[in-house]
């Protein structure tokens, strides 16, 4: 499925920004695409970079690299359950808690993308295990409906708004 396809019924207003920046992709095929290139993209940012805060309070790229996989982590579980049934409403998470919960900053950045790398594969070996007919299936998460597909979608947008932050505000 193209993600233009994609029903703005499936997905939330909030998630609509993740969405457009997967316009016009096929899901699983860019799974795997945008991790080679998320991969690359990260390996050519000069070093100095990766601890460097653009303002005070702000993350590092490695602390945005570990909240993209958390984040990754995340979405592929609501996809798991909204795809298998599970009617139960899934919370939301507080993204700044988790990324002051990490070590991210102590790791080497080979450490993180391989890391990365281990999730986006367990998440596109799920999202190609799932029927036309689990795609489609819509649950609750963070208060909002939301389809499996659509979440593969925003994981896909997720990496990709990020690799955006990266481009205009640390590089």
């Amino acid at each position: 499925m193209n993600s233009n396809q994609l029903p703005v019924n499936e997905y939330s207003n909030f998630n609509a920004t993740y969405i457009k920046a997967a316009a016009n992709v096929e899901l699983i095929e860019e799974l795997e695409i945008c991790l080679h290139e998320f991969i690359r993209f990260v390996q050519n940012i000069p070093m100095d970079k990766f601890d460097y805060r653009y303002a005070e309070g702000k993350w590092t790229i490695k602390d945005i690299i570990q909240h993209v996989i958390d984040t990754e982590r995340i979405f592929a579980y609501r996809a798991l359950r909204i795809s298998r049934n599970d009617t139960t409403p899934l919370p939301g998470f507080e993204e700044n808690d988790y990324v002051e919960n990490t070590k991210a900053n102590e790791r080497g950045i080979q450490d993180l993308l391989a890391e990365f790398s281990a999730v986006r594969y367990a998440a596109l070996f799920l999202f190609k295990s799932f029927s036309e007919e689990q795609l489609k299936r819509i649950g609750t998460a963070s208060g909002t409906v939301i389809s499996v597909r659509a979440i593969g979608f925003i994981i896909i947008g997720h990496q990709k708004h990020h690799q955006n932050v990266f481009q205009e505000r640390y590089l």
